[in-house]
């Protein structure tokens, strides 16, 4: 059956191409009696024996995969038509005008952010008007541009604390969020008064104004609580940025909400994540003082870990209000390709990578399962560039078949069944996430989602490759940095721009 085969079962380099000689007529001629004079093979001999076993290779790992995502989709499948998924809807009330049930704190690492953190916090404080509050901002002390601009956000507002780490940024954000921990350690203790949660945002986020009422009721029954990210469609980048919408509106509905419902740990999007205080101070005691892992690209995601790790419970929480908004973190992400190339490149670099070695296999069989699927972004990058090097070579071989160069390809019926599945297995695929993009963006953007499929591929690939790359220069001692994204826009401010004036 070919290369691929023949080193599982142990053939020989010689049994392996005689195997493929029935289906390249034109092979045989130039094989000899043997099938050891391989080198007579003419390239366009070469290129379709090669494509014949990348072929093989990439079928055989597409239909792994599409295997995992049918268990992924079957299960989500019997929990709806169960009933444990459904989401919740809010009462007619306005939450904003629900009280707290103790001090919350939120917690906002920024460097160079002067052009998204005013709007954020702006937004937030009219957003969330609740006396409890106490929002944290930490900056640098080489970022003058930054402190103004939380300095003008804030005014007089107490609600808002600025805490400038005494080193040169950037350090990385869990560095950073390290420090906002040991401010809020200091006001508790001056105050006599402890917060019961803290949640995490990013210096761009656009926060729901239910999302702190809704975070402040679950962390009493959960030691971790997620809420569903939404990346906001912007209007001039259709394809880069809008891939993110469809990304997260199919994991942040399906997967997150399986692994819910399955008990696995949830990991944390950094952003609209709350965490009860006393298991921060658990993470604290368990790391040397440090609750965020230091050393870690995406502390965000390790975080979900280790609260399940040291036998908390995590919880993703989906709802939505009486007009049918989901209750979400809204944020722009980015619009170019080198810019979500790089982003992309950290998550999987953290996540794949770092987090194999940080945080290892541990928990049930159930979450092993999840685990891998968070981990096998390099693996299918490099099977998503072999397809697509495929269909480039499948163009340059029908043109050698045309010219009579070399014999049409003939496949196996292992490969032949191969194809077929992994074919209905991409309709299947694309037409689910059209679904679910459509749901929270229209019509429209369902039908688009499926072409950008491509483009997603494409920044996988890239950011699969520069991840590899960076891994192994930490492995060669090269410092862990805070690679952040540039944002130069802010939700809140383009939905201003869109009131009549």
């Amino acid at each position: 059956m070919g290369f691929c085969l023949s080193v599982i079962s142990g053939c020989s380099l010689s049994q392996s191409i005689a195997r493929c000689k029935g289906r390249f007529p034109a092979l045989g001629n130039s094989l000899g009696g043997n099938g050891l004079l391989v080198a007579q093979f003419t390239a366009g001999e070469w290129l379709a024996l090669i494509q014949h076993e990348l072929l093989l290779m990439a079928a055989v790992f597409f239909g792994i995969g599409l295997l995992d995502e049918l268990a992924m989709d079957a299960a989500y499948i019997w929990l709806r038509l169960t009933g444990r998924t459904k989401t919740e809807r809010l009462p007619g009330t306005d939450l904003r005008d629900e009280e707290l049930m103790g001090m919350a704190a939120v917690f906002i690492p920024a460097w160079r952010e002067d052009a998204v953190i005013g709007p954020t916090l702006t937004h937030a404080l009219a957003s969330w008007p609740q006396e409890d509050l106490r929002i944290y901002v930490g900056c640098y002390r080489n970022d003058p541009e930054t402190q103004a601009s939380i300095a003008v956000a804030a005014r007089a507002d107490r609600r808002v604390r600025m805490v400038i780490v005494g080193e040169d940024g950037p350090t990385s954000k869990a560095h950073c969020l390290n420090r906002l921990y040991l401010a809020l350690q200091d006001d508790e203790a001056r105050m006599r008064c402890k917060a019961h949660m803290v949640v995490l945002h990013d210096a761009e986020d656009m926060v729901d104004p239910a999302a702190l009422v809704l975070l402040d009721r679950a962390v009493w029954l959960s030691d971790f609580v997620q809420l569903p990210v939404m990346a906001l469609p912007p209007s001039d980048s259709r394809w880069i940025a809008n891939h993110y919408s469809d990304e997260f509106a199919e994991s942040h509905a399906k997967a997150m909400v399986v692994r819910d419902a399955l008990g696995c740990a949830i990991p944390g999007a950094g952003v609209g994540s709350a965490i009860a205080r006393p298991m921060l101070d658990r993470l604290a005691r368990a790391h040397q003082g440090e609750p965020f892992a230091r050393h870690s690209l995406t502390e965000d995601y390790e975080l979900g870990q280790r609260v399940v790790a040291l036998g908390g419970a995590g919880r993703f929480l989906r709802v939505r209000t009486q007009g049918g908004s989901l209750v979400a973190t809204r944020a722009y992400f980015p619009s170019s390709l080198e810019t979500s190339v790089r982003q992309k490149t950290r998550w999987v670099h953290g996540i794949a990578l770092q987090g194999w070695d940080r945080l290892g296999w541990g928990g049930s069989l159930l979450n092993r399962w999840m685990t891998l699927r968070d981990r096998r972004g390099p693996l299918a990058a490099l099977v998503l560039a072999c397809a697509y090097f495929l269909v480039a070579a499948s163009f340059i071989s029908g043109l050698a078949v045309e010219f009579g160069l070399v014999a049409a390809l003939e496949p196996s019926p292992l490969l032949r069944a191969l194809l077929l599945f992994t074919l209905a297995g991409l309709f299947w695929r694309c037409a689910a996430r059209a679904v679910f993009t459509a749901r929270e963006y229209g019509a429209a953007e369902g039908l688009r989602a499926i072409p950008r499929v491509i483009v997603s591929n494409i920044i996988a690939i890239m950011s699969g490759r520069r991840a590899l790359a960076a891994y192994f220069g930490t492995l060669r001692g090269a410092p862990v940095v805070w690679d952040k994204t540039e944002h130069s826009d802010h939700p809140a401010i383009a939905l201003q721009r869109e009131l009549p004036a």
